[in-house]
């Protein structure tokens, strides 16, 4: 199983290039980056972490849902290059570089300005914690979730590699526990921020990543994240545990970023299904297309639009899966965040750590479609508001409103006057069926010769989410609306919005053949993209086959 697997550790550069893809110069980049680092700090890195982005071919806002997606890691990227730094115990401890588990991160980007941190050992306290700050047990370090700035996804990431191996906890004595060392970093990127292609999750994976190595612990066994028995590292934990470190940063993630850039192969995109347990297959893509992903060039903040996107749309599908329960008659604990996969597995009978097979989670899926609706609001006239407000919710969830407050508002900000929970449950099993559509539509490709008749299938399937992202999930923007059209109008078979939404990019099913006159037309009929050439035309719009995920080149 792809999750179980080891994190790669590369000492032949060759091997590593082999599984990277084919349409970039890797080894420039690899290599002038350790070059730079050298530069910088007076010695050749250690290793060097490697994190890609990745482009959901189908299946949005539904993995929080813990319904599968369907996506595949591309071969842009976040590298850090990262070593260990001497510090004499003669120094001045006062001075931040000086102290153990100190950090130096510097970016290659010139708009990003050097940065000096250190996690500080903390004692178990009642204090309240301050706005815009995140704490872990047993350790102190500042992450202002209000402002977010480049190094807070690299002090994310070394948050989950102190709470894993150097709290107190980890120690039977709390006096003798092992600090971590002090570290030099040298980061670099491919994937452009806020595009929706996951630029912020490889960041926290290429981080983690660089403390695990630095400190010696990718070699080291692990205490389960789930249980008290011990293993190596895997592919599944490094995606759980970079789930928990994105979260610092103030964003609720589902986990399909994290596991897509840590788990996939170079091959095939991956169905990732979350329920009961984290589980990745690889799906071979049908031959004779690409995906093309072109940046609407709107900055998709997932943290500073939180409460009205992405955390609001948390929250209105596990009110909305409680009230639809409720609704049929499915058993739900008072505290129970119960979600909508949760929903329809018990309504067809399905046990604790039990798994409805592909096609029966398929007509259970078709049969929600219908039974969706009771979550409608009644005698709604056409282009009426669907959502209900803060106090109709409460009602309908039949919580007590303290405990309704603690459940599903405690953990998280959202601001709204309606809460558009039909439109959310709708959205999600509707789209969650899509994806068992794609994927079997693939499967069906690769045990015949395939035909254009099957990457129709896929490209409407794809169009059919872009309208449901739009209009049901509400995540898209005008710009994207009219990028995913114009698409279609050169050519594309299908094309939809990938990421969060709210701006960021699309992906587009192109003809292999013709990736270069599509390409033409949307540069010459998009309006931010008219004047763009060679490199500033590839930063906006590109082909991409799936890469590899996550892995580290250690160096002799």
């Amino acid at each position: 199983m792809a999750a179980q697997r080891p994190i790669p550790v590369y000492t032949n550069l060759t091997d590593l290039y082999n599984n990277l893809g084919t349409s970039l110069n890797h080894s420039v980049r690899w290599n002038d980056l350790a070059e730079e680092f050298r530069k910088r700090f007076g010695r050749k890195p250690a290793y060097i972490a490697r994190a890609p982005g990745r482009v959901n071919l189908i299946g949005e806002h539904i993995d929080y849902a813990l319904f599968g997606v369907l996506p595949a890691a591309i071969e842009r990227d976040i590298l850090i290059a990262c070593g260990p730094r001497s510090v004499p115990a003669s120094l001045p401890t006062q001075e931040t570089h000086h102290s153990p588990g100190s950090v130096i991160a510097e970016n290659l980007h010139t708009k990003y300005t050097r940065q000096e941190f250190a996690p500080a050992r903390k004692q178990s306290s009642s204090k309240e914690v301050g706005e815009g700050e995140i704490h872990v047990e047993g350790w102190h370090l500042d992450i202002n979730t209000q402002e977010l700035r480049w190094e807070s996804y690299v002090k994310a990431g070394y948050y989950g590699v102190l709470n894993h191996y150097f709290s107190s906890s980890a120690s039977s004595n709390a006096d003798a526990a092992e600090s971590p060392i002090p570290v030099d970093l040298l980061v670099t990127g491919s994937v452009p921020a806020g595009s929706g292609l996951s630029s912020s999750a490889a960041m926290v994976v290429a981080s983690t990543l660089a403390f695990l190595a630095v400190n010696g612990k990718l070699d080291e066994k692990l205490k389960s994240l789930t249980a008290d028995d011990v293993h190596h590292l895997t592919k599944g934990e490094l995606v759980k545990m970079s789930m928990e470190n994105e979260k610092r940063v103030g964003v609720n993630s589902g986990g399909m970023d994290q596991a897509a850039s840590v788990i996939s192969d170079a091959s095939s995109a991956l169905y990732i299904s979350f329920f009961p347990a984290l589980k990745a297959t690889p799906v071979p893509l049908p031959a004779g297309s690409v995906f093309v992903c072109a940046n609407s060039l709107v900055v998709a903040d997932k943290a500073v639009g939180a409460k009205r996107g992405y955390n609001l749309r948390v929250v209105e599908t596990l009110v909305g899966a409680r009230v639809l329960a409720g609704a049929l008659g499915v058993t739900v604990g008072e505290r129970e965040r119960i979600t909508l996969r949760e929903v329809v597995g018990r309504l067809l009978g399905e046990g604790k750590g039990e798994e409805l097979d592909v096609g029966e989670l398929q007509r259970g899926l078709e049969r929600m479609g219908k039974e969706v609706e009771v979550l409608r609001p009644k005698d709604v006239p056409d282009g009426g508001e669907l959502g209900v407000t803060m106090r109709e919710m409460i009602e309908l969830s039949g919580l007590e409103k303290d405990v309704f407050g603690e459940v599903y508002l405690s953990w998280v900000e959202v601001e709204a006057t309606h809460f558009q929970l039909y439109k959310r449950a709708k959205h999600v099993y509707a789209e969650a069926l899509r994806v068992l559509q794609f994927r079997q539509t693939c499967l069906d490709v690769a045990a015949s010769s395939g035909s254009s008749t099957a990457l129709e299938s896929l490209g409407r399937l794809m169009n059919e989410s872009q309208t449901s992202c739009a209009e049901l999930f509400q995540c898209s923007c005008p710009e994207l609306n009219e990028l995913t059209q114009l698409a279609r109008n050169a050519g594309a078979y299908g094309s939809r919005l990938t990421g969060a939404g709210w701006g960021g990019c699309t992906v587009s099913l192109v003809a292999e053949d013709k990736v270069q006159s599509f390409i033409d037309q949307i540069r010459d009929t998009y309006a931010p993209y008219k004047g763009l050439e060679g490199e500033a035309l590839s930063e906006v719009i590109f082909a991409t086959r799936p890469s590899s995920g996550a892995c580290v080149y250690k160096f002799d």
